[in-house]
């Protein structure tokens, strides 16, 4: 899934970003893009990325999985129940590579019969690598599935009167032949 930003570099005349501050953006995005091809070939099914407008847009899809949920104060544990599919999608600055946070995604997927399940959202999910946007689904077959990924304008303020005129339109990206084989991981909770 190694990828390449096509997206000119930010540029450096601006009175908030120097020229060594850049070099080090692309170093945190160089960082996130090893863990990205690691998930991409050692760990997801199966993976891949587009570029569209400012973003990198990727997604993996792996086998439904138990999560942590903050429910009044403590953190609970949840397994997958009927669910049999973990989609996870990535968003990342096509310019340095860096993930981006605080997005409202959502993904919608098309099963090979033509059924449409969704728009859902896709939840940021801390993961102990790998920052990412993620729901579990709950699929009615195996096959190839097309993944209609939707990301919003961020809220975010932007710092900088130059480099900061970015992310300002939604964008939307069509992955297709997605090849989903259904699973789930072992439902007892972590001890």
């Amino acid at each position: 899934m190694t990828t390449t930003p096509t997206t000119p570099p930010m540029d450096p005349s601006s009175s908030e970003a120097t020229e060594r501050q850049l070099q080090l953006a692309v170093a945190q995005g160089d960082a996130y893009r090893r863990a990205l091809d690691h998930m991409a070939q050692d760990v997801a099914k199966t993976a891949g990325t587009k570029q569209v407008g400012d973003y990198l847009v990727g997604y993996a899809i792996e086998d439904a999985e138990g999560m942590y949920h903050l429910q009044e104060g403590e953190l609970v544990w949840h397994n997958p129940g009927d669910a049999n599919t973990h989609v996870e999608v990535i968003v990342c600055d096509a310019a340095d590579g860096r993930f981006v946070p605080g997005l409202n995604v959502s993904a919608t997927l098309v099963t090979p019969g033509g059924e449409e399940l969704g728009p859902f959202p896709q939840e940021l999910v801390w993961h102990p690598m790998l920052y990412h946007y993620a729901r579990n689904w709950e699929l009615p077959e195996d096959g190839d599935y097309t993944l209609k990924v939707h990301v919003d304008p961020p809220l975010f303020m932007r710092h900088d009167e130059i480099n900061g005129r970015r992310f300002a339109s939604p964008v939307d990206v069509e992955f297709f032949g997605v090849g989903i084989e259904r699973g789930a991981e072992p439902v007892d909770p972590p001890s």
